[in-house]
Parts: structure tokens; C-alpha cells; sequence
């Protein structure tokens, strides 16, 4: 299975592609989609719709994991970051690519098996796992990795595809 892994952001999207197969994890690429601090927002989101849309299409992954949005106090950054991540999911609804969204406790847990790690043992554990010789920059590349690998666990759980409806 191929996932792309995104930490969503309009300055700095990071992307993490990776393949699991027979419980073996192989990175195939990874880095960050920038936009210019000074461009015109819209202009931002075009690039970022973009450039997704370009690696969408090179990469060819079945899944896209995704961080949930969760309010911060700045809540011009929160919509900000919420429109980015539309047009994120948008390239991957217009590719029928599979979604699946994680919060920032369930990564921690899936990668360090403790839901209030710090982000250096996520990206510890994240380096690990993917077999790197060094964590990932920038942070959100990182973080996009270990949102990959935490779908790759998941995703291959008995528990994969029951919504919680369906559990209860």
C-alpha cells in the first residue's frame, strides 16, 4: 500500500510518501511544499493545489492521511490553515484517492505507543521505523511521515474500516 502522509499548512505543507507491505515500511519520498510569505493568499492555495496535484499524479498512493484541524488561539491561522487543507483534500477526492484524518494524540500513540509524547520522540520513533539515517526537515516533513506511518498501522489493524458506529 502507498500513503501519503500531510501535515497541512499554507506556509509549509509537509508530505511524506511511504509503501507497507508484509508489515515492512519503504520510504519513497518526502519533503514540503513552500509558499511565499508576501504572495496573495489565494495565489498560496493555488500553489499548494498544485504542486499536491503534481505528486498526487507522479506517486500514484491508495491512501492520503492527513492531520484533523484542531482550533488554536489564533483563529485567523486556524481558517487559514483550514482552506489549505480543502484544497488538499480536494486533490485527492478529484483522484478518488482513499482520506483518512488523525489527530496529533493518535499519531503520538501510534508511533510511540504514548499519546502525550514530545515531537522529538515522534520523530525518533518516525526515523526508526522508516530505517533514515536522520529526522527529516522541516518539522512538518516529519510530522507528514509519522501521519503516514500511523495510517500504515492503522489502516492494517483488525480494526481498519468499522467506523465507531459499526463498533458500538
Amino acid at each position: 500500500m502507498r500513503i501519503i502522509g500531510i501535515d497541512p499548512g499554507y506556509a509549509i505543507v509537509g508530505f511524506g510518501i511511504i509503501e507497507f507491505e508484509n508489515s515492512r515500511f519503504k520510504t519513497v519520498d518526502y519533503g514540503a511544499i513552500t509558499t511565499p510569505s508576501g504572495m496573495d493568499f489565494n495565489k498560496r492555495l493555488g500553489i499548494i493545489y498544485e504542486d499536491l496535484c503534481r505528486l498526487l499524479d507522479i506517486y500514484k498512493p491508495e491512501s492520503l492521511a492527513i492531520e484533523k484541524l484542531y482550533f488554536q488561539n489564533n483563529q485567523k491561522t486556524a481558517i487559514d490553515v483550514a482552506e489549505a487543507r480543502g484544497v488538499i483534500l480536494l486533490s485527492a477526492i478529484q483522484r478518488n484517492i482513499l482520506i483518512r484524518e488523525y489527530t496529533p494524540l493518535e499519531v503520538k500513540k501510534s508511533i510511540t505507543g504514548y499519546g502525550q509524547a514530545v515531537k522529538k520522540q515522534v520523530q525518533e520513533m518516525t526515523k526508526r521505523v522508516l530505517h533514515l539515517s536522520e529526522i527529516p526537515k522541516p518539522d512538518d516533513t516529519a510530522d507528514a511521515l509519522a501521519i503516514a506511518v500511523c495510517h500504515a498501522h492503522t489502516d492494517n489493524s483488525l480494526l481498519a474500516g468499522f467506523s465507531k458506529k459499526e463498533l458500538n
